[in-house]
């Protein structure tokens, strides 16, 4: 394993508890059948928007009078298993270390082996919508980050 977020894989790994499930799309492959590397990214989309619904953060974020939103500042995915046209992958999620107005999410995908096949990491740093500029997670916010880390 060469990713740098993780230290110990076999610790790390048990850590998730959410995941979404995919399907891969014959849309989704290449030329020769495999996962497009940039369909990685749209299933991290996924399955954070399904992690934030699930913790109980999105209505806010949904809500037209609201004030704030999630901005991605950082994404990274490493590669570790082909996967091909057809395969269910699990994508999880979790919170891992939570900033300010920041949370570096965790992500893990694996197949119907239980293989990992990729994984990732990146920030999402909550903004304020007039501002632009980081927006404070409450107390109750954090509290749900650690619940789910």
């Amino acid at each position: 394993m060469r990713a740098n977020y993780i230290e110990d894989l076999s610790s790390w790994e048990k850590g998730f508890t959410f995941y979404s499930e995919v399907n891969i799309r014959f849309s989704e492959t290449d030329m020769y059948g495999h996962l497009n590397n940039t369909v990685t990214f749209a299933y991290f989309e996924y399955a954070r928007i399904e992690y934030f619904k699930h913790i109980k953060l999105m209505n806010d974020w949904l809500n037209p009078k609201g004030e704030k939103i999630p901005v991605v500042a950082d994404l990274q995915c490493d590669y570790l298993k082909q996967v091909f046209f057809d395969e269910k992958l699990r994508i999880y999620v979790k919170s891992n270390s939570i900033g300010s107005s920041s949370v570096d999410l965790h992500y893990m995908a694996k197949n119907e082996n239980e293989e990992i096949v990729f994984t990732g990491r990146g920030t999402i740093v909550q903004i304020d919508k007039k501002t632009g500029k980081g927006s404070k997670w409450s107390e109750k916010e954090k509290e749900v980050f650690r619940k789910y880390a």
